[in-house]
């Protein structure tokens, strides 16, 4: 699928997209805190906006090694004013929510249409995927194991990029069965893999074209890239930008970042590169 319907917003795949992150969250392990109250969430959410952000992903929890999982109603708390917001002032935005729950994914469609982005692989709640699919929203399957707590606990892999075609492709045949058919996937750089699985699966990023679906990567200054550099995740923009240019040679269409201008950028020194303009 080349195009996705995002509450009549029509989101095409024909040249690579920039996801902005906006964590409202306390622990977020490179922004958190920053953007709890109102004022500068919708600061950032301009800004993001100004510098070419295709959607605004927004999360109430934190998906970091060692974290514990948000339960629904702590998650709405957080959300529902975030996003009436959003909707107040940038009706035109289009929105993907970074939720586990069946009921975060309900009650927020009252209010617009969004992007469904999982990274439990719909594996933490059993009604979440039969709520996509009535509400007939875009959903995103990540490859996961386990949950935040423990996931570094279980990262063995005879081959990491087969393990994770694997689950993907068996994750897409579940979800077509219920009707749910704007799917992109996303290999989960960082859940539940070392930093050598994470390399392998951008470096065979391709091996994933045969699910003919979007592909998504979220590597922006994740630990794989400041502990390979020993700096830190502030320090981290140029190795995010170098794995970026890597992705999309090797068929990411979408990246999720912090720095959106750099993305941005990114792509266009990437289209030059495919598609010189004389």
């Amino acid at each position: 699928m080349n195009s996705f319907n995002v509450g009549g917003n029509l989101l095409t795949f024909d040249v690579p997209r920039v996801m902005g992150i906006l964590n409202v969250t306390q622990d977020s392990f490179y922004d958190g805190g920053r953007y709890t109250d109102l004022d500068s969430a919708m600061t950032q959410i301009d800004k993001m906006l100004t510098e070419g952000a295709d959607i605004i992903d927004v999360g109430a929890f934190s998906s970091r090694p060692g974290a514990e999982l948000v339960n629904p109603d702590e998650q709405l708390r957080i959300l529902v004013p975030v996003i009436k917001e959003i909707i107040n002032k940038f009706p035109s935005a289009i929105l993907s929510i970074d939720t586990y729950s069946a009921k975060v994914v309900d009650q927020l469609s009252q209010y617009c249409s969004f992007v469904v982005n999982d990274i439990s692989g719909y594996q933490w709640d059993d009604q979440l995927l039969v709520t996509v699919a009535e509400k007939k929203l875009p959903y995103i399957l990540m490859h996961m194991k386990g949950t935040p707590a423990n996931m570094m606990d279980n990262i063995q892999y005879d081959n990491v990029v087969m393990h994770v075609l694997d689950r993907l492709a068996t994750g897409i045949h579940h979800l077509r069965q219920l009707g749910i058919e704007q799917i992109m996937v996303d290999p989960g750089i960082g859940f539940a893999k070392g930093i050598e699985h994470n390399f392998q699966l951008i470096k065979d990023l391709q091996v994933l074209q045969i699910l003919d679906l979007p592909v998504l990567v979220g590597l922006s200054r994740k630990s794989f890239i400041y502990k390979t550099l020993n700096v830190s995740s502030e320090e981290a923009l140029n190795g995010t930008t170098a794995m970026h240019m890597v992705a999309l040679n090797n068929g990411a269409k979408i990246l999720r970042a912090h720095d959106v201008k750099e993305a941005r950028e990114t792509i266009k020194l990437w289209q030059q590169l495919h598609n010189p303009v004389n």
